[in-house]
């Protein structure tokens, strides 16, 4: 068996059991190691513990209330790392999709919000989902086996084809992902919402990470994003680049 079929057949499995794109985010640390599966959280995630956890109540949150306000009419996907939020899936009117990009501004622990939500007459298909299932495992496989990308600090969303990238990630680190996920077959864009942090500054909680045996302590709190400006420059707290597809 090749290295590279290794790191897919745990999200292929996923997959097989009917894993949606946020559900496949649970699927990484077995491309990583035994020890992280069995934590509950990504745990050489460059966020600590705790904020792991804020982020994950704070989708709950955020779901549930557009839930209870919207009901059938939305089909939202929320994902969220740092604080930062980014909306996608599905609503059958613009009046919806501004008032769930309110609703999920005014959570608390909120930083920013990407609202990526589609309007349209009808929900995407059983088989654009399932395209978009399958596009995020080869994304993930695909990151998790290139050389120099932190793939354990980096969630990936797709939604109608469109892969969004989050994360702590130096310049040259989220550059490199997002060009190497342009490559791969069915992505149709690739937009960058990542945070950006100094080589230093990820060489510091990549060490305290090792130094905790794979989780990063309450006090190892990541540092605010630092972009540098100029071309290029990703934006900060959540603003979306986009790597146009050739």
């Amino acid at each position: 068996m090749t290295n590279a079929a290794r790191y897919i057949r745990p999200i292929l499995l996923c997959v097989a059991l009917g894993a949606s794109s946020s559900m496949l985010q649970g699927c990484i640390p077995l491309l990583i190691g035994g020890a992280a599966a069995t934590t509950g959280l990504v745990a050489v995630d460059r966020r600590s513990v705790a904020q792991q956890t804020d982020d994950k109540t704070i989708e709950l949150k955020i779901g549930g209330e557009l839930r209870n306000a919207f009901g059938d009419s939305i089909r939202p996907t929320i994902t969220v790392y740092d604080g930062v939020v980014l909306l996608t899936g599905d609503t059958i009117g613009n009046d919806v999709k501004a008032k769930a990009g309110e609703i999920a501004r005014k959570t608390k622990g909120v930083k920013s919000v990407s609202d990526q939500i589609t309007v349209t007459k009808e929900a995407a298909s059983a088989g654009v989902v399932g395209n978009d299932i399958w596009i995020t495992s080869k994304v993930m496989a695909t990151l998790a086996t290139t050389k120099d990308i932190p793939s354990r600090t980096i969630t990936v969303t797709t939604d109608r084809g469109i892969v969004y990238l989050m994360g702590l990630v130096t310049q040259s680190e989220g550059d490199m992902a997002a060009a190497t996920t342009a490559q791969i077959g069915g992505v149709k864009r690739v937009d960058k919402l990542f945070q950006i942090i100094t080589p230093a500054e990820a060489n510091r909680l990549d060490t305290a990470n090792r130094l905790m045996g794979g989780r990063l302590g309450d006090s190892a709190q990541p540092a605010a994003p630092v972009t540098t400006p100029g071309a290029g420059a990703a934006p900060a707290q959540g603003g979306v680049q986009v790597m146009p597809i050739q």
